[in-house]
């Protein structure tokens, strides 16, 4: 048998890119089969008296392991979320919740983007490696394609207004946990009823299950409008594949096609 051949070092990066390897941990390499150097043994450490009216010190922990408990992380999400009168204050809480664990993984909060007097929001997942550096949703591979796929329709990044139901990256943009979901939720949601769309879109099966309260999958929901109460009005709601799922299933396109020609057709109805 012929051995494979060695790959380039631009196959070797696009690799472990792929494999969610974004960051080195250090300017040097090292060898792991190197033989460690003996450590001298270190000397006992002297006995430190404790005062029996004192509680011993309690050893420092990293912030980013310092958790709450979900109940209490989801509640204190819903009373932030509540008081936010503004997308100004809801960023700026958002900013300051210490209740998700991926706040301090991620680099940075990915609020939104777009035009927030839109008529039509879009709703997807959680941020990707692209977005975490920028800030901003849907701007890498699959942010161009959903602009192409809204200019299809007559709409740019300044007549929509685009969001996450997770704002913070998940490390190696694996998938958010249903704690992490729940956590987050009452955040888009206030998001919404303060954006106040005549249409929200959901993008792909986690925010659609996680908006629009189905167990079903993508196949079965998109397509279909559904009435989805923001607290204080009711609008039409609407499920459509994910961006990044068409690049790898470009076979769905046509389907996703259907659904943005439906999406503008109701825009237009409501303007007339």
């Amino acid at each position: 048998m012929m051995p494979d051949p060695t790959p380039t070092l631009q196959q070797l990066l696009a690799f472990y890119l792929e494999a969610g390897v974004d960051c080195v941990l250090g300017d040097e390499p090292i060898n792991r089969l190197d033989e460690p150097e003996p450590v001298p043994a270190a000397a006992a450490p002297r006995p430190v008296a404790l005062n029996p009216l004192r509680p011993p010190p309690m050893p420092a922990v990293p912030r980013s392991e310092i958790t709450i408990a979900p109940d209490a992380a989801i509640a204190s999400a819903r009373e932030a979320a509540r008081t936010a009168p503004t997308l100004e204050a809801l960023r700026g809480l958002m900013e300051t919740f210490d209740g998700c664990a991926l706040k301090h993984t991620a680099t940075r909060l990915v609020f939104a983007d777009g035009n927030p007097q839109a008529r039509v929001m879009f709703v997807g997942e959680a941020p990707g490696r692209d977005e975490d550096i920028e800030g901003l949703p849907f701007v890498g591979r699959s942010g161009k394609l959903l602009d192409r796929m809204i200019a299809a329709i007559g709409l740019d990044r300044s007549k929509a207004y685009i969001a996450n139901v997770i704002p913070w990256r998940p490390p190696g943009n694996r998938t958010p946990t249903p704690q992490e979901t729940q956590v987050c939720l009452p955040f888009i949601q206030r998001h919404i009823e303060l954006v106040n769309p005549d249409v929200l879109v959901t993008l792909g099966n986690p925010s659609t299950q996680a908006l629009l309260g189905t167990r079903e999958g993508i196949m079965r929901t998109r397509g279909k409008w559904i009435d989805y109460d923001t607290g204080t009005r009711t609008i039409r709601a609407v499920a459509t594949f994910h961006p990044a799922y068409l690049l790898r299933s470009p076979s769905y396109k046509r389907l996703s096609w259907q659904d943005l020609r439906a999406i503008a057709k109701v825009l237009q109805a409501a303007t007339a």
